[in-house]
Order: structure tokens, then C-alpha cells, then sequence
């Protein structure tokens, strides 16, 4: 059953009739046709009476009678053939304008939603509307009064509003306006006749046209709530329509188009315009203005009319735009579109905080009313959960985009599966390590990649799945599908969500073939610690720069003539087994091997990577050194040949230290003062019969200075400055390093007096230190200088350094 049928409704006529006027005294029959059907005694008695020769008054008041029963049989057969205002209305108007003859009329009924009262006008095919508010002229008068109105001279009536005439160039003579009243006599809406044709409207015009009105108030009024239904029920289909063109829609630019044009639709209106709240620069934005070219508005969003609805949440109903102060006339100049008026409504999300503005622009046929601000505000409703879906949307978007940028930037080869582990997601590395195209490895079981030749990772992803933990593998071997080897570092561990559910798992394969094959280089010159530091240093450890190092030269006493007396192979064969044992302290103290030079060894402490304890470090090596040498002589003695002497020299100072070679080929190395002031103390071992020599810039950065004994003052070629160097004894035997240590305080005291130019004193204390220790060249030389300046004191300005000194 159609839920909007017209049911039928009494028609009261007895009650029509009683109020048309009729002239002189009822007939006493005519008066009970009111009231009751007639008796045939009735109706003979009315035949007799128009029979009878007097039956001239009888006869007027029966045809008037008879023409008040056709008016009421026409107004009967307009409210049975039409059920829609659009139809009804300007019907009774066309009966009315038969009875009381007049050029105009309007029937307005009121809107209790909108506060106005409207009417339907007929042009041809075309129904329009009017509404004005329920106070304003002569018919919101008659409404709020109640009191019908029948004016001789609308001109001369201060409620009369001339622009109408105007605008229509029609001229407004008299008018009656009365009241419509339901059957519980409330006001429903108002009658207003125009231009009587002849004459003015008189009082009975005005009661006859109050009795035909009244008489289809209830038709009225049925027909009204019937198109009230109607368009509740039309709005409600088609808010569901566009709620589900727009529900379903999380792209953002799709989604702003639906919108506007859903909203015009709804409303009525000739564009729409959605504005998005920027937070990001404080902006209003859209993408698309509807029927417009451009690709995205701008403005402020506390400027212009969705400025401010944006700012303080009001509605903006701005019935002429052209007026309003708020309004941008240069948007239209720039379009060509013409604004009339402008509905604004805020966009508030679940919290109430505004995160959009929709403005419509132009209603269709009038402007925006209440209803059209109650639908915008369910709509609205609709749009702020569909933006918040879509940002959600374009959010995960992004993040997904984020990711996948990560994913692809990463060195390290990402492998993601689900929880039956089928592979989802491989990333460029990963393809490189597996050696197999994306396509050949996502929606595979992992078994059906990894089983043949990489067991151990479908193992260890059996023992993750079990224990729910993640597994470790450091440099592992994994086989490549073209069968090529690399070194791997594989981490496996479970993906889960916030509620600890598994989702899946995730192989991280990181291919360390080239640092391994790096570490293993490096190896032979560098110690295990300062390689790792090199590797995981964030700078480039190999840039050529100024820094302070320790250097260490050492050198093989005789190695000429030693090779004189061995052939090539013996040669080769004995400098391997130095090295091999040399370069192993070396690196066991965190030393860099720079170079062979010969039979020469030069090692940096403090290059590329510098410790506190690099000179002492340098000092223990040299310590070690000859120490290692020991032991490497007694073989060679045990199998018959001869031992191998050496010197070292170390010395601390600034260097730089980097790259240093052509662009074909390049090496790491130290150069400056210091690596040659450690060449040339290396050198003066020969001259002081020492093993080690320390220059005091060593000494100076040393945690520990105990067992060393000063030698001499030197003056180094281009060196104005002497400098002091010492002697470690620590690379004495056992028995001799005792015994130096505790004869050390008298050669300390011996050299004090030597420094103070006691020369007779000092020597005496050198030959006794010399008594006790007759192989030591250091007392020999001091006691043979202090006899000779005994004799041949130097002058004044001696600074220490022996006049046939060092060079």
C-alpha cells in the first residue's frame, strides 16, 4: 500500500452554507436544508411556493440557494481531483477567481519549520515557489492578527510592499486578505486576493471568501502534511543516496568531488565548494572547486566567509552575497560566476573540533531556509566521518609508501611472510641475495625457496614459530639459486600485532661477503679492535687528516751483510718468520702495520683510530718485540744460525695520517716530523748501543714513566730544539732489569750533575755505575765526555747537547 495515499475528507456543507451570506429573510424550508434532509411535505410545500403567483423573493433566495450548492459542488470536485499542493492550490485559486471575480490571488500556508509562509505559482510547465516571513506585509498582518483585511487603496496602506509592483509591473488597487483556519480555528495560513474587477472587495466578499477557504482547510492541511512526508521521505532517500556515494569513497580527490556535488543535489544549489583545514600551514584548501577549472583554492583559514564559520562554528545563511562585506567579489570576476547567496556549515569531527567547511552557493529558485540548514547538518555529520576515513586512508597510504621507501633503501635484504609461511614481501636487496626475480618469490612457500641449499633457515623458522621468540645466525654461509656463495647475518623473528597476535614472520639477510673479505684484508694490519672500530666509525676513517699518532720504527742491525752470506730463499724465509712474529705483537696492541720497508717495520698507534694508551702502547710493543726476538734467536741458534739484532725508535707527535698515492692506486700512511724523528732514534740505538729509543713527546703521553732511564739531549736535522730521549728497560732480562732498576737512581744522579756542569763530580759517578756495570756504552760515553769538557769546558750558552753530537 502506498504509504502517501490521499484518504478522503468529511466536507462539513451545512456549515458553508449557514456562512454565505444571503439576502432578506430564509425561507423557513430553506433554512432546514442546513440542518437535515427535506421531508416530501417540505418539498411539496417549496414546489407550491415558486408555483404561486408571489413567488419572486422565494424564487431569488432559491437560485441563490442553488448557486451556493454549485460553488460548493466545485470546490467539492477540486479537492477529490487533486491531492499535491502544486496542483490544489492554484486550482481553488482559479474557483475562487470564478465566484468573486478579481485579477489576482495567492493562497499561503505556513511553514512552522521555516517561520515563513509560502505558496506555489503556475507559469506555463514550470511551478515555482514564494515565501516570505510569516510577519512581514499585509499577509503576515493578517496572520499574526488573525483579523481579515479588506483594503480600498493599497497604495495608502504602510504594510503594503510597492517593490512587488515594481518588479512586476503590475499595479495593486484593493486587496482582501483573510485568515485560513483549520476546524480547531488555529491559523494556518492566509488568502490574498488582488484588484476586484469591478468596484472594491466588500465585508461579504470577505465572509464567503473565509467560508470556501475555511471549507478546504482540511484538504489543505492534509495536503501539506502529505508533501511534508513526501519530501521527508525524498530527502531521506536521497541523503541515503549520496551517504552512499560518499561512504564508500576513501580517495581523497574523488571523495571532495562526490561531496560537493552530493551536497548541491541535496540542497538544490548551482555549486558547492568543500574546504579542508590544513594544520599543517593554518589553511583552508580544495582540491577542486565544483565548476570550476582550478586545481586547488587556498585562503587563510581565518579570512572571508568560510573563514569565519571556520573559526567560530557558526552558520553563515547570507541571503545577497553582493552585500555582505565577508564576500570576495573577485572569485567571481576571475570565474564568471554570479553568487546570490551563500549557505556556510562546519565541518566538526567526534570531538567537536572543526576540521572543514562546505559552502553552497546559489539555491535553485529562492534562498537557503532552515530545512536546508537542518539537512546540511545531518549531512555533515556524513562528510566529517567520510574526511577522517579518507585521511585515515591517505595516512596509511603514506605510511605504506614510507615503508616501501624503506624497505627499498635498506642494504639489508627483507624477507616478510604470512602466518602459513608464504612469502608477501621481498625488498631489492633480498632479490639480490636470493638471486631470483619478486615475482618468482611472492605468494611462494618459503620451503620452496630456501629448502634445497639454505635448510638451516626453514630450521630456524620451525624454532621461531615453536618458541615464539626470534633467532640469530652470524656470518653464515648462504647459497645463492645461481649456486654463488655470500656470508650472511640472518635475524628471523615473529611479526605480531598490538594484541601479541601473530601475523607472521620476518627473515632480515644482511650480505657481508665484502666486509668480510675487508676484515680478512685488514686483518694483517690492523688488531681485531681497531678494525671494528674502523668498520662502525661514521666517519671515513681513511680521509687524509692532521692528528696526533704514536710511530715505531724498528730495523735489523746488519741486515746487508747477513743477506751476503744468505742465498734469496734463506733470505725471504727468515724475514717471514721475523714479521710473522714482530707483526703479531704489534697487532696484539692495537697497532696499524704501515708499511715493510725492507727489513724495517713501521706501526702507527693512534691511526686511524686514537686511544689514550697509544704510547704506551708503542713502548710495550717494542718491549714485546725484542722480547719475542729472544725466543725467535734461540731457534735459530738451535738450528745454527746466526741471531738477528734490531733497533727501534718511537716517537709522538701530529701527523697526518690518510690516503696518500695516485688515483690507480693508493695507501694508508702517516707522514710528518715524528715518523722521522722514530727513523732517526731507531738509527741512534747504533751510536748509544740501546735497543729501544723514546723521544720525550712519547714519555710525555705515557700513564706510566717508571723504568726509564734518560740517555741523552739530541739536535735533529731542522730541529733548533734539542730533544730528550730515554731508554725502557723493560726489554732488559729478568736478573738485569732488577738490577738496572735499583742502580738507576745513580746514573739519575750522575746525569743531574752532568747537566750542572759538574763535570769532575759526574764522571766519578758514571765510572762508578760503569764499575757495576762495565758493558753499559751509555756510562762509558758520559764518563769519556766529562773528561773531555773537564779539560774543554763548553761555553756559556750549552744546552745540553754533546758538540760532536748526533746528526
Amino acid at each position: 500500500m502506498n504509504k502517501f495515499r490521499k484518504e478522503p475528507v468529511a466536507f462539513d456543507t451545512s456549515a458553508v452554507l449557514k456562512r454565505l451570506p444571503m439576502s432578506g429573510k430564509t425561507f423557513a424550508p430553506f433554512s432546514k436544508i442546513y440542518n437535515a434532509p427535506l421531508h416530501d411535505g417540505e418539498i411539496a410545500r417549496i414546489t407550491s411556493a415558486l408555483s404561486s403567483p408571489d413567488s419572486g423573493d422565494i424564487a431569488g433566495e432559491a437560485a441563490q440557494l442553488l448557486h451556493r450548492f454549485s460553488v460548493l459542488l466545485e470546490v467539492n470536485k477540486t479537492t477529490a481531483q487533486y491531492s499535491s499542493l502544486d496542483d490544489l492550490l492554484p486550482r481553488l485559486i482559479e474557483v475562487i477567481k470564478d465566484i468573486l471575480n478579481f485579477e489576482r490571488a495567492t493562497l499561503f500556508l505556513h511553514d512552522g519549520e521555516t517561520g515563513e509562509l509560502f505558496s506555489r505559482l503556475v507559469q506555463g510547465d514550470t511551478i515555482s515557489e514564494i515565501r516570505i516571513s510569516d510577519d512581514a506585509g499585509i499577509a503576515g498582518c493578517v496572520f499574526t492578527t488573525g483579523e481579515a483585511l479588506v483594503i480600498a487603496d493599497a497604495y495608502n496602506d504602510p504594510r503594503f510592499n510597492r517593490d512587488v509592483d515594481d518588479n512586476t509591473s503590475f499595479r495593486t488597487r484593493n486587496i482582501l486578505c483573510v485568515p485560513l483556519r483549520n476546524k480547531d480555528q488555529r491559523i494556518i495560513g492566509v488568502t490574498q486576493l488582488l484588484n476586484k474587477v469591478e468596484g472594491t472587495f466588500s465585508q461579504a466578499d470577505s465572509q464567503i471568501l473565509a467560508a470556501m477557504t475555511s471549507q478546504v482547510s482540511a484538504v489543505l492541511e492534509h495536503a501539506q502534511m502529505f508533501e511534508k512526508l513526501k519530501i521527508a521521505h525524498n530527502n531521506e532517500l536521497a541523503m541515503l543516496e549520496v551517504i552512499s556515494e560518499i561512504s564508500g569513497n576513501i580517495d581523497l580527490d574523488d571523495l571532495l568531488a562526490k561531496i560537493m556535488s552530493a551536497t548541491s543535489k541535496l540542497l538544490g544549489a548551482e555549486r558547492s565548494t568543500l574546504f579542508i583545514h590544513d594544520a599543517r600551514s593554518n589553511e583552508l584548501w580544495s582540491k577542486v572547486a565544483q565548476g570550476m577549472d582550478t586545481k586547488e583554492i587556498r585562503i587563510p583559514c581565518d579570512k572571508g566567509i568560510a573563514g569565519e564559520t571556520f573559526t567560530t562554528g557558526k552558520v553563515l545563511n547570507i541571503a545577497d552575497a553582493r552585500i555582505d562585506l565577508r564576500f570576495n567579489r573577485e572569485v567571481d570576476r576571475a570565474t564568471g560566476f554570479t553568487t546570490r547567496n551563500i549557505l556556510c556549515f562546519p565541518i566538526l569531527n567526534k570531538l567537536g573540533a572543526p576540521i572543514a567547511v562546505i559552502q553552497v552557493l546559489n539555491k535553485i529558485g529562492g534562498g537557503f531556509n532552515a530545512l536546508d540548514e537542518k539537512r546540511l547538518h545531518a549531512f555533515s555529520a556524513q562528510i566529517a566521518i567520510a574526511l577522517e576515513n579518507a585521511a585515515l586512508f591517505q595516512d596509511m597510504r603514506q605510511l605504506k609508501n614510507y615503508n616501501e621507501a624503506i624497505l627499498k633503501s635498506l642494504s639489508n635484504g627483507v624477507v616478510t611472510l604470512d602466518s602459513n609461511l608464504t612469502i608477501t614481501k621481498v625488498n631489492e636487496a633480498a632479490i639480490r641475495n636470493i638471486g631470483l626475480l619478486e615475482k618468482q618469490l611472492v605468494g611462494k612457500k618459503v620451503a620452496e625457496i630456501f629448502s634445497d641449499k639454505n635448510q638451516w633457515v626453514i630450521d630456524s623458522l620451525d624454532y621461531v614459530e615453536k618458541s615464539g621468540g626470534s633467532d640469530y645466525h652470524a656470518d653464515t654461509d648462504f647459497l645463492r639459486s645461481d649456486g654463488a656463495k655470500i656470508a650472511v647475518n640472518v635475524t628471523i623473528a615473529s611479526l605480531v600485532d598490538i594484541d601479541g597476535t601473530r601475523l607472521g614472520f620476518m627473515v632480515e639477510i644482511e650480505d657481508i661477503t665484502d666486509e668480510k673479505r675487508f676484515r680478512t684484508t685488514m686483518a694483517r694490519y690492523l688488531a681485531k679492535e681497531v678494525m671494528d672500530k674502523v668498520l662502525h666509525s661514521a666517519d671515513q676513517p681513511f680521509i687524509a687528516t692532521a692528528q696526533e699518532a704514536t710511530m715505531l720504527f724498528s730495523d735489523i742491525r746488519g741486515f746487508t751483510s747477513m743477506t751476503e752470506n744468505l742465498g734469496a730463499g734463506e733470505t725471504v724465509e727468515m724475514l717471514n718468520n721475523y714479521f710473522t712474529e714482530m707483526v703479531e705483537v704489534v697487532l696484539r696492541h692495537n697497532g696499524l702495520l704501515d708499511k715493510y720497508i725492507g727489513d724495517a717495520i713501521m706501526a702507527v698507534f693512534g691511526a686511524p683510530m686514537s686511544t689514550p694508551d697509544d704510547a704506551d702502547n708503542a713502548v710495550k710493543v717494542a718491549i714485546e718485540m725484542l722480547q719475542a726476538l729472544r725466543q725467535l734467536n734461540l731457534v735459530r741458534e738451535r738450528d745454527g744460525r746466526s741471531p738477528i739484532e734490531i733497533g727501534i725508535g718511537i716517537s709522538t707527535g701530529e701527523v697526518v695520517a690518510g690516503n696518500v698515492g695516485s688515483e690507480k692506486r693508493m695507501d694508508y700512511t702517516v707522514i710528518g716530523d715524528h715518523v722521522n724523528l722514530a727513523a732517526r732514534l731507531e738509527d741512534a740505538n747504533k751510536f748509544f748501543g740501546t735497543s729501544i729509543l723514546v723521544s720525550e713527546t712519547t714519555v710525555a703521553n705515557m700513564k706510566s714513566r717508571t723504568g726509564l732511564r734518560e740517555i741523552d739531549f739530541l739536535r735533529v736535522r731542522g730541529k733548533n730544539r734539542p730533544i730528550r730521549v730515554y731508554e725502557p728497560l723493560g726489554y732488559y732480562l729478568e736478573k738485569e732489569q732488577t738490577q738496572m732498576l735499583e742502580a738507576l737512581p745513580r746514573f739519575d744522579d750522575a746525569m743531574k750533575l752532568y747537566r750542572d756542569r759538574c763535570w769532575k763530580e759526574a764522571g766519578k759517578g758514571f765510572e762508578e755505575f760503569l764499575a757495576d756495570y762495565p758493558d753499559d756504552k751509555v756510562a762509558g760515553l758520559y764518563v769519556s765526555r766529562c773528561a773531555f769538557y773537564l779539560q774543554k769546558p763548553p761555553g756559556d750558552d750549552w744546552d745540553g747537547v754533546w758538540e760532536s753530537r748526533f746528526r
